[in-house]
């Protein structure tokens, strides 16, 4: 009830109805629930044992993910940039190399060898204990996280996908990366074979994995020389489910050979793609919030890299958890299939991977290979007219997603955490929050649901709960910011308000008091066929799940560009935010397609409503000396 009244306060605002009669309608439903239907269906979940967490066990990944039908890229998949490597020669940083097969500098390949290799080794030293232990909550958390990461696949099935089983540690195919150039699939080992099969897998040296990729880069140059084109069957993987699911059993259907090749990329440890091409845009014109020392352009070519566009958009598989991006200038990044783990996992093995920086001597013991060399493997499919076709239609369908994402950075430097919490005692992210808030609404001129992602990591198996950010305390502030007749004092004491009722939320939600779930495991409970419950057909109800403003915040991000992920409605917006100590970055995606988003709009009101707020947080005294700013 306590989320719908802002809501009804602005229903009664814009003239529909009084407040006291809609929330009177509502009571009378929420009773009627808690003494009817609703104790019913809290008798049915509570019926038979989990073993380890009701939501996970039963409903989580199928009802958020899998069931959807919607394609993977934008709409599902997060993406991740990484800072250029400042150990990686400044000729490299350009594409400029004495090395240059079919598009692929030796750079490239040494920085993607690195990069493997730090990630794989964050991997075995988690399985050893040697990094967070098990016998540290963290240490619990990250190993049954991030073992959903890896030697797995999502699998399209009607209906609903599945996730297929980890690949045996024992499997040939599960010490081998799954590696894409050119829209070809090819499998190089990335560890030693084991001695006997009690042995740990040992790792390659990043030399190792870098002759590897040098090997397939020459085959591949070779195969182009030939005249040979791939057939991008990645993209395929970028399609509707539904379409995705038909193609993929007629792919089986055709040869025995592409069911093994289709195992060999579901267990394959991680998937690595080796772009040909450097995306670059045409300079934006300066605004003022473009960041020091990179320009905008920059930034959003290489997020949009990471994302996907129309060059590179089959030089992928989106259902592995897990993939490395790497260009030719050696940009590189992540991107991944959601539905195993929450984005955070991902960000923290990708912090390993490039906390240090690719070094020379690494590479001492890369030798010169050939073809004949090595123990890749090539994964081709066997296909036939139908399936080229299908790639074309396919290959269309993802470039009108791709060219409909309006995608890009911010950066903000005029402060951070630091001064969040030092300076205007406030707790950084529910003042991020707030920001958004009045964001959304001085580019709409209305109030939406917000979701905002909470951990749940404290429990096992625990993933993550909604923190419903539109509050009735949240509004207010909103509307005494844009009130002229508001003073600065009373506007403080409504933000004030509005973060506490915020973090209070915050708190809920991370120890199991949220509502979302629940309310989720009720309306699974009922049956269809014969039951009514007017509570969860509620107008407003519905609307207060209409999460046009979905967000989540990751950590500092000191080495990450930007990160990303799709809007849930066209009419909104998808915003990650890193806030670090002394700047702030957003990773914002809308529709070009809607006439009531702009990214770039949205940006602009994000940077001018932080002003806003440096201001109202600070004394009067503090804000005479702050000339830049007095504009405010």
């Amino acid at each position: 009830m306590a989320s719908l009244e802002p809501l009804m306060l602005e229903d009664e605002r814009l003239g529909k109805a009084s407040y006291e009669s809609l929330y009177a309608s509502r009571a009378k439903k929420c009773q009627a629930f808690e003494s009817g239907i609703g104790k019913v269906l809290q008798e049915r979940l509570l019926g038979p044992a989990s073993p380890n967490n009701w939501l996970d066990d039963n409903f989580w990944i199928n009802k958020a993910y899998l069931e959807w039908r919607a394609p993977l890229v934008v709409n599902s998949n997060w993406w991740l940039a990484f800072h250029d490597d400042d150990l990686i020669p400044q000729s490299a940083l350009h594409g400029e190399s004495s090395y240059s097969r079919a598009g692929i500098t030796i750079w490239q390949v040494r920085r993607a060898a690195w990069l493997v290799h730090r990630v794989l080794d964050f991997k075995q030293q988690l399985l050893t204990g040697e990094l967070h232990p098990e016998t540290t909550r963290t240490g619990v958390w990250l190993r049954q996280s991030t073992s959903k990461m890896f030697n797995i696949g999502r699998i399209p099935t009607p209906y609903c996908d599945i996730i297929c089983e980890p690949a045996s540690s024992t499997s040939a195919d599960s010490r081998k990366l799954l590696l894409t150039i050119h829209n070809w699939f090819y499998a190089i080992p990335v560890y030693h074979p084991h001695n006997s099969p009690t042995d740990t897998p040992r790792l390659m040296t990043p030399g190792e994995i870098a002759a590897g990729l040098k090997a397939v880069v020459l085959d591949v140059e070779q195969r182009l020389a030939n005249g040979e084109r791939a057939t991008p069957i990645g993209v395929l993987s970028a399609d509707n489910r539904d379409r995705w699911t038909a193609n993929q059993n007629y792919l089986l259907s055709l040869d025995p050979k592409n069911r093994q090749t289709y195992q060999t990329m579901l267990s394959s440890v991680m998937g690595l793609s080796l772009d040909h091409t450097t995306h670059t845009m045409p300079p934006a014109p300066r605004t003022s919030h473009c960041p020091q020392g990179i320009s905008q352009q920059v930034l959003d070519a290489h997020l949009h890299t990471i994302r996907a566009h129309p060059l590179n958009v089959g030089n992928r598989f989106y259902d592995k958890p897990f993939t490395l991006i790497v260009d030719p200038s050696t940009r590189a990044g992540a991107t991944g299939e959601h539905s195993p783990c929450d984005a955070l996992v991902p960000s923290i093995v990708a912090e390993y991977g490039i906390v240090q920086g690719a070094d020379a001597a690494a590479f001492d013991d890369e030798v010169e290979v050939d073809q004949g060399q090595g123990e890749w493997e090539r994964l081709d499919w066997v296909v036939d007219e139908k399936v080229s076709k299908e790639c074309v239609a396919a290959h269309g369908r993802a470039v009108r997603i791709i060219e409909d994402s309006d995608d890009s950075v911010l950066w903000f430097e005029g402060y951070g955490t630091d001064w969040i919490k030092g300076i205007a005692k406030l707790a950084p992210d529910a003042y991020i929050q707030m920001v958004l808030q009045l964001a959304w609404y001085k580019t709409r001129g209305e109030f939406t649901a917000t979701y905002e992602t909470v951990l749940t990591r404290m429990f096992k198996h625990g993933r993550t709960e909604t923190l419903r950010t539109l509050t009735r305390d949240s509004r207010a502030w909103v509307l005494s910011m844009v009130d002229p007749q508001s003073t600065p004092e009373a506007r403080y004491t409504a933000l004030q308000r509005a973060i506490q009722t915020h973090s209070r939320l915050t708190r809920e939600a991370a120890t199991g008091k949220g509502i979302d779930r629940h309310l989720l495991g009720l309306r699974l409970m009922l049956r269809p066929q014969d039951e009514h419950c007017p509570f969860f057909e509620d107008e407003l109800f519905e609307r207060s799940q209409q999460w046009k403003l979905s967000t989540s915040g990751l950590s500092a991000g000191h080495l990450f560009r930007g990160t990303g992920f799709g809007a849930a409605y066209d009419d909104g917006y998808g915003i990650n935010y890193l806030a670090g100590p002394n700047m702030i970055k957003f990773g914002i995606e809308s529709k070009f397609s809607s006439t009531l988003t702009s990214t770039e709009k949205f940006k602009q009101a994000v940077v001018d409503t932080l002003y806003e707020m440096r201001v109202l947080c600070l004394s009067p005294e503090a804000v005479a000396s702050l000339p830049a700013l007095s504009h405010l």
